[in-house]
């Protein structure tokens, strides 16, 4: 599925600038459509994708309480906003396999990293680390704005809402926060269907995809913006809605992969 294409310019000091077509601003609601249309034909299987995550999450966030890690499960929960592209690789494959009239599986989905292993599975470590310094960047945060309070949940919630300490917190968090999500989002937006559908390696996909965002800035602060909507909807319906909301991000991010890189 291509978008409006405009021609690139000569000169363009940025690699890869043939490889790149600008979008007009309109894209990224085609491309949910699209997203949507793949979840529609895939049937069980982007839903069953999706579970998955669902499940997951459950799963995490109840260890974390009653392990007494309560304090980690926010800035989990915002980290997942910076790994979750890793996640939809199989969802790549689902539409890929639509697009080309096959029916998808969902045993090929959660294969689909055997493609291209070592570039693919390299990203995903690379997005693991990425978690973890989040996580460990939210904790120190933490620590330095409220170095006497009490871990749990309520408390935390008291602290960071309702006193001088916890604006500072929420705010320099948020800094932080967008700055990591802006460095994850610009290397991953079409990185890995670009390693999934091209075998690219990790160092050009990864410059490819940044790139292509600097290349269409306005469409894709629009998309990234999207993206968090329909993840932040999925999470605060306690990750029910995630069995929705990711296959389908995952699937219009393959529609928006089809029309912003060139064959």
């Amino acid at each position: 599925m291509s978008g409006e294409q405009a021609p690139v310019a000569r000169g363009n000091a940025l690699p890869y600038v043939d490889r790149v077509s600008t979008v007009s601003s309109d894209q990224p609601f085609k491309w949910l459509t699209a997203g949507w249309r793949d979840y529609r034909k895939s049937g069980f299987v982007s839903v069953a994708y999706g579970l998955i995550f669902v499940i997951a999450g459950f799963i995490l966030t109840v260890g974390l309480y009653v392990t007494g890690f309560e304090y980690l499960i926010a800035p989990t929960i915002a980290g997942f906003l910076l790994v979750g592209p890793a996640l939809t690789v199989g969802l790549y494959a689902i539409s890929r396999d639509l697009d080309a009239g096959r029916k998808p599986s969902l045993g090929r989905a959660l294969t689909a990293w055997r493609v291209n292993p070592v570039h693919l599975l390299g990203f995903g470590l690379a997005q693991v680390l990425f978690l973890i310094i989040w996580i460990r960047l939210a904790v120190m945060i933490f620590a330095l704005s409220f170095p006497y309070e009490s871990t749990d949940l309520q408390s935390i919630m008291n602290a960071a809402l309702f006193t001088i300490q916890g604006n500072v917190f929420l705010g320099i968090g948020t800094i932080v926060g967008s700055v990591m999500a802006t460095l994850a989002f610009v290397t991953s937006a079409f990185s890995l269907p670009l390693m999934l559908d091209r075998k690219a390696d990790l160092l050009q996909a990864i410059i490819v995809s940044f790139v292509a965002v600097i290349m269409n800035a306005r469409v894709m602060a629009v998309w990234a913006a999207l993206i968090v909507v329909f993840t932040f909807a999925g999470l605060v319906t306690f990750y029910i809605g995630l069995a929705v909301t990711l296959p389908l991000i995952g699937h219009a991010s393959w529609h928006a992969y089809r029309a912003v890189i060139r064959s």
